[in-house]
């Protein structure tokens, strides 16, 4: 039976507890003989990551246990934490190499055999020391076996005294007390680079680089060099790439040639170029997904993502879409590209090939993350992974609504609207919703449409949501991703609040109670809106920038340090655009009640930001809150923190909107 109730007030079976054990997804599957290998979140155990392994008889495991937690800190986002190799029971059985969060070094591990994982790499007491990520096995090259990898070193207490190169570490410990005994294979010539990519006779190898100031999404270049026998690099050369064309993926097929991911059509697209192209010549490739307007590729926010993988058979797996994404055979002959069946319209930029089966980690709007196998023989997918459950019956979970909104100037603002959804409630005739605005991070990435229950945390109790993929985000194409470039603070703003007007002004939303939030560059825009404009009630901001100046002058990590320049402009040239769109500078505009939500050991947005914007509106009468968690870094991990932090979120909203419950704690807001 339906009753009426207002909005807000509905009861629901997803607390905050809830949404936070379901918080996290597995990553970077991959295969280790016949086995599937993921790493998977545990939010009740410290926030850590583990492996986890599906065995060839359909039985799961995970490969280790508390404390182990299996995340690289390099370019503080990490990428690729392991690497496995298969072997006969009588040498040990399989052998995994990943890096442990807490001291970032790199571990040996044979899972089925009584010993302790062993460390490879030393510790260095410079900066933040040694850290390593990508890397690739290579058991039998040399006399000892090495792991070739990304190599993270900080050369002195700033968190840009930091060089990358390509390293070989040996597989037998020898480095684990030694730096001398790390082989660098490249040198430090670029400030960024991936992991290497190693052509099926083992004679070329190739990897992406790119510097300062540019981010990987405005341009990269491939790199590449003959290895000798010894296991050394020669030659090494620019293949393809330019300030202007990002090229994120690369990847060796057996006639030698190489394919990759790049934009210079304005979408990231497949090619195919021969390595003996000649540099600084016009390049001879060929374009295997062309005028599709679509993406085959992404933002490379971590080191080693994959959205192509070759297969034995000449088919291409491939990632592929606009705005939402699918998994597609893809052949490079005829261009023809046909979709994998299933429910999925988010796949992880993660994909692992095993004979005819394709790897890879997908959700849909009915279920989380999970892990997906496609037998491309047979063109069967199944779930073989994480496999999604319903906690709850899913008829509480929101029914999304992909729309285009239209933003100033005409320009389309894409969004997938959530309206609250509860079967055993409805919102009395005439009583708009309460809406909340999330604007993503990044900023350059985008919000996919995939089941959270933390959105449903809040639909299901009569608020609704709505997740604006502002201009500046992926999925549509370069051009809609450099509507950004010195527009951050203005774009971001100007789409959020015309999706939150529009929802208002054709009746869906009520124009009182509207809200925003975000986290980290999305908690920027949920900042610079509530000091720019008049649109919300109130907001929640969560490890945000608030101080340009201070995060263009030694308050970020290396990674980002420069990305200001394209999202506002070179600091040097505009300063004044610096102090102007700063929220810091404009808390006199500020009347909205918010809370602000920070973990104490984030390198990348750090608290000192949030205290400064703190102390300019101390004593101005704005009701807010302010709460750290010891621990917790960029992005919250701990079922702990997941909790809090969700309940102090809707405890904002009932209070500013005027929505009576007793059922969550209340926020003490101060003034």
């Amino acid at each position: 039976m339906v009753s009426t109730a207002a909005y807000g007030t509905w009861p629901s079976p997803i607390d905050a507890a809830l949404a936070a054990s379901h918080d996290g997804r597995p990553e970077f599957a991959d295969t280790v003989g016949e086995e599937v290998w993921w790493t998977e979140p545990r939010p009740a155990e410290d926030g850590r990551r583990t492996l986890v392994r599906r065995r060839a008889d359909g039985t799961t495991a995970t490969v280790l246990p508390e404390p182990w937690n299996v995340r690289s800190r390099v370019i503080e986002y990490g990428g690729v934490p392991w690497a496995g190799a298969a072997r006969p029971p009588e040498e040990g059985g399989a052998l995994v190499v990943f890096v442990h969060h807490a001291d970032q070094r790199l571990y040996a591990y044979a899972p089925d055999g009584t010993e302790p994982p062993r460390p490879l790499t030393p510790v260095s007491a410079t900066g933040d020391g040694l850290r390593w990520v990508d890397p690739h096995l290579h058991p039998d090259r040399g006399a000892r076996g090495e792991v070739w990898c990304v190599l993270e070193e900080f050369t002195g207490p700033s968190p840009t005294d930091v060089r990358r190169v390509i390293a070989a570490v040996p597989l037998d410990g020898s480095a684990a007390d030694d730096r001398g005994a790390v082989r660098e294979l490249s040198d430090d010539r670029h400030r960024f680079v991936t992991g290497p990519e190693l052509s099926h006779d083992g004679r070329r190898v190739a990897w992406i680089a790119w510097d300062h100031p540019r981010m990987p999404w405005e341009g990269t270049v491939v790199m590449i060099a003959e290895v000798t026998a010894e296991g050394t690099f020669t030659g090494v050369r620019p293949l393809v790439g330019d300030i202007g064309e990002s090229v994120v993926q690369v990847e060796w097929d057996r006639d030698g040639s190489l394919v990759f991911v790049s934009d210079i059509s304005g979408w990231w697209e497949l090619q195919r170029i021969r390595p003996d192209a000649v540099a600084g010549a016009v390049v001879p490739s060929s374009r295997l997904s062309s005028g599709r307007n679509e993406e085959f590729g992404g933002p490379l926010w971590k080191i080693g993502q994959r959205w192509f993988r070759l297969l034995d058979n000449g088919l291409i797996a491939v990632i592929h879409g606009r705005g939402t994404t699918a998994l597609g055979l893809l052949d490079p002959e005829t261009g023809e590209l046909v979709d994998a069946a299933g429910p999925w319209t988010a796949w992880s930029a993660t994909l692992a090939v095993q004979d005819t089966r394709v790897i890879g980690i997908a959700a849909s709007p009915r279920t989380s993350h999970e892990v997906v196998e496609l037998d491309t023989a047979t063109g069967h997918t199944r779930t073989v992974g994480a496999p999604h459950q319903d906690a709850v019956d899913p008829a509480y979970y929101p029914e999304p609504q992909v729309r285009t909104f239209t933003g100033p100037g005409g320009r389309d603002v894409h969004a997938h609207v959530y309206p609250p959804r509860n079967p055993e409630r409805t919102g009395p005739d005439g009583e708009q919703a309460p809406y909340v605005v999330w604007a993503h991070g990044g900023p350059t990435g985008s919000s996919a449409l995939v089941l959270d229950l933390e959105i449903a945390y809040f639909t299901s109790r009569g608020i609704g949501v709505a997740e604006v993929n502002y201009g500046g985000s992926t999925g549509y194409g370069r051009a809609y991703r450099e509507r950004l470039t010195g527009q951050w603070g203005v774009v971001d703003v100007e789409d959020c609040a015309a999706v939150a007007l529009a929802l208002a002004e054709e009746g869906t939303a009520d124009r009182a109670r509207l809200a925003i939030r975000g986290g980290s560059a999305g908690g920027w825009t949920a900042a610079a809106s509530l000091t720019g404009t008049d649109v919300y009630a109130c907001g929640a901001i969560s490890y945000p920038i608030l101080d340009l100046e201070g995060w263009a002058t030694g308050e970020t990590h290396d990674f980002e340090s420069r990305y200001l320049e394209s999202l506002v402009g070179p600091y040097a040239e505009v300063p004044e655009r610096y102090r102007e769109r700063s929220p810091i500078n404009r808390t006199d505009r500020l009347t909205a009640p918010f809370v602000l939500l920070q973990g104490l050991d984030d390198p990348i947005c750090p608290p000192v930001q949030c205290e400064r914007f703190l102390a300019r509106i101390e004593g101005r009468g704005i009701p807010h809150a302010y709460l750290t968690f010891a621990g917790e870094s960029h992005g919250f991990r701990r079922t702990g923190t997941l909790v809090r932090a969700l309940e102090a979120e809707l405890s904002l909203y009932l209070q500013t909107f005027g929505i009576a419950r007793t059922d969550v704690p209340v926020l003490e807001l101060t003034r």
